[in-house]
């Protein structure tokens, strides 16, 4: 009988420290010096309406828009609750097929150049936000174009979102789809 009430002694204050105290702390921390990231890092537009989070990736289809990478979540494209990816291998006929129609969606828009992988191939999670300055320099054309704007007025917007390679060494330069979009629709 002693075993048992030592357990339920302890697992009573295990409880009150790991299931209550421990997370209302992180939580109270997390709010009081980093508010913006715990709150899920949300972006408004300059009307004050809520467009998204920086962390997950927006369709955009629209010939004036920059477009995204793909995504490979079930459901609705850029699910939250399905992240992940196809799990499609390099030669499954469905993922060629895929990448082919993607390919041709971005040719038959304008771009010119070699496609981006990042353009047709969707990232591990399928939420990734961002693209290559690359993917974001060959759409400059068709946005432009779309736009009735000056392509170096769009590619000097395009620059100034470059998001530099994390920690200066992790990754590459990338550029954040729906932060560009919401500048470009606050250009006059």
């Amino acid at each position: 009988m002693k075993y048992i009430t030592t357990a339920l002694k302890l697992f009573a204050i295990l409880m009150v420290l790991v299931g209550i105290i421990y997370p209302v702390a992180v939580t109270a921390l997390a709010q009081l010096f980093f508010p913006r990231e715990a709150g899920g890092s949300l972006l408004y537009d300059s009307g004050g309406n809520l467009t998204g989070s920086v962390l997950i990736g927006q369709p955009f289809s629209d010939p004036k828009y920059f477009w995204p990478r793909p995504s490979a979540t079930s459901g609705y494209q850029y699910n939250p609750l399905a992240s992940g990816g196809s799990n499609l291998g390099p030669t499954n006929k469905d993922l060629i097929d895929q990448i082919s129609n993607r390919t041709e969606l971005l040719k038959s828009s304008g771009i010119q150049a070699p496609v981006p992988s990042d353009l047709v191939e969707s990232s591990a999670s399928g939420l990734d936000p961002h693209i290559s300055m690359q993917s974001a320099l060959i759409q400059i054309p068709r946005v432009a174009k779309a736009r009735n704007l000056d392509e170096e007025t769009l590619r000097k917007l395009v620059l100034e979102h470059v998001e530099e390679r994390q920690f200066g060494f992790l990754g590459e330069q990338r550029i954040n789809v729906l932060k560009l979009n919401l500048a470009l629709d606050s250009m006059k």
